[in-house]
């Protein structure tokens, strides 16, 4: 039934599978396909809710018209309703309107606001997302040439990532404490002149933070008008210029001649021009070398004439990062920027914006080092960073220290009794297959591996209790792993 789907829409349908489940209805009906598409592709939702604020809203909306019953199970597979197999059968005759072979998101979004009458279609109507302005702009963007849909521009992933895309699926760290910064560099990109913006600052107070921010903030839905709908593509020179030597350049291309293939410079020479074109792209250069291709590992001179070329002719907007001396040394030998880029000095975070960013982002930190910080381990963590680490500014340095202690408390928790140490090795393999199954749909097989990992669990626990191990002590951060990280370090007789 669902061949012609995309992956995610058929995991719309899976996600829409589960809310169902979790509210104890006995068919997926039309809300619950509406979850499952707010969950499931944020970019195209908050396209056209504008707001990232609006799902806890819709939420809240459809828990309060739902009468609420006991869970049940993931792995019994619920029918859709009558107004749920319309709104599907919506979506593929949109996708034939729009010349698409496979239903995507986007075609069950039109599906939904053609169901006039279900609750889902109330709600989105009550927000104005109506169906002949998504379905002209879904149709204008098909037929537009600059836009994502044609080759040159899905070319871009090989030299680019997107950042908002990134965003839009939760796979960015939280960002806090550079509002100021990312202000600024907004009021650049939303000028008539000068329209590149350069942040300045030394290396380590969150150069790439603000971009990330700004990233966020357009797949929010919550940037000016001006930049909605904009996608921030971080460059990747290596993929152009892997090597530092001309003669590997040279090989690479009479590699690529011989073959009668384009070379990656030429390709995205393409891309490029197709972003400008488009205007609907910003590209995040790391290395503002890329727009001279001078110095030591800089990419050819060929790729930053480039960017070079699109930047000076306003095709093109940039975000480029450089430190106080390099922005000084490039401005000088390289006149142009200035008529091209406005700088943005970045100050470094005081304690309280570092600390904020770490409270935003200790969660990743958790779940990678499979630990918890306490409060007054981060707190510690910011107030010591300064001292410990006096060349490096916040928030890096509270970063690699908070990271270190992570590390340290992983490392104590390795050298436990070996038998607990392989039963919790098993446990997070069974857990990788569990989750993989539930994602494959195949709940079968997830039901088993949920078996295998409460037994796993229940000797976990008989394992512990005999040899009076206390696994909340053992992965928990506290000051004391902070000061004891310190400690070390001080003692170590090459540490900067």
């Amino acid at each position: 039934m669902f061949e012609r789907y995309t992956e995610k829409a058929r995991r719309v349908i899976f996600f829409a599978r589960y809310e169902a489940s979790q509210f104890g209805q006995p068919c997926i009906e039309t809300e619950h396909l509406l979850l499952g598409l707010l969950r499931e592709d944020k970019a195209l939702t908050n396209r056209f809710l504008h707001k990232h604020a609006v799902v806890s809203e819709i939420r809240s909306q459809i828990e309060a018209h739902t009468d609420v019953r006991e869970k049940t199970s993931t792995s019994i597979d619920l029918p859709l309703s009558n107004e749920g197999k319309r709104v599907l059968a919506y979506a593929a005759e949109e996708a034939e309107r729009l010349g698409n072979k496979h239903i995507g998101t986007e075609h069950l979004l039109l599906g939904l606001l053609r169901e006039k009458g279900c609750f889902a279609n109330q709600l989105l109507t009550e927000r104005s997302v109506k169906l002949e302005s998504v379905r002209n702009e879904l149709a204008n963007a098909a037929h537009d040439p600059g836009t994502v849909t044609t080759p040159k521009a899905a070319q871009a992933n090989e030299f680019f990532r997107d950042l908002t895309q990134l965003a839009a699926d939760e796979m960015l760290e939280p960002v806090a404490g550079c509002e100021q910064e990312l202000n600024a560099a907004i009021e650049v990109l939303c000028s008539r002149n000068k329209r590149s913006v350069v942040l300045v600052g030394e290396r380590g107070v969150g150069r790439s933070i603000v971009v990330e921010a700004l990233a966020r903030r357009i797949a929010d839905g919550e940037a000016p008008r001006f930049l909605a709908g904009k996608r921030i593509l971080a460059y990747d020179p290596q993929i152009v210029h892997p090597a530092a030597t001309t003669g590997a350049e040279e090989r690479a291309a009479s590699i690529a001649a011989a073959l009668g293939r384009q070379r990656p410079a030429d390709r995205l020479g393409s891309v490029v021009q197709a972003l400008a074109e488009s205007s609907d792209a910003i590209i995040f250069l790391g290395d503002m070398k890329s727009l001279w291709g001078s110095g030591a590992g800089s990419v050819s001179p060929g790729v930053g004439g480039i960017f070079r070329s699109a930047v000076i002719w306003s095709q093109l907007q940039c975000i480029g990062v450089s430190t106080p001396a390099e922005w000084a040394a490039s401005t000088s030998a390289h006149p142009w920027l200035t008529e091209c880029f406005r700088a943005v000095h970045l100050r470094e975070m005081d304690e309280e914006e570092a600390l904020g960013l770490l409270q935003a982002r200790k969660h990743s930190f958790e779940k990678f080092h499979e630990v918890t910080y306490t409060d007054e381990a981060l707190d510690y963590t910011v107030r010591q960073a300064k001292r410990i680490l006096p060349k490096t500014p916040l928030p890096a340095r509270a970063l690699e220290l908070l990271d270190a202690a992570g590390a340290h408390v992983k490392l104590r928790q390795v050298s436990m009794l070996g038998e607990i140490h392989e039963i919790m090795e098993r446990l997070k393999f069974i857990e990788q297959r569990r989750d993989s199954a539930v994602a494959s749909h195949e709940f079968e097989k997830a039901r088993f591996y949920s078996d295998e990992e409460r037994k796993e669990r229940d000797n976990l626990r008989a394992e512990a209790e005999k040899f009076h191990v206390d696994f909340k002590a053992t992965k928990v951060v506290a000051r004391e792993d902070v000061e004891e990280v310190i400690t070390r370090w001080s003692e170590y007789p090459f540490r900067p």
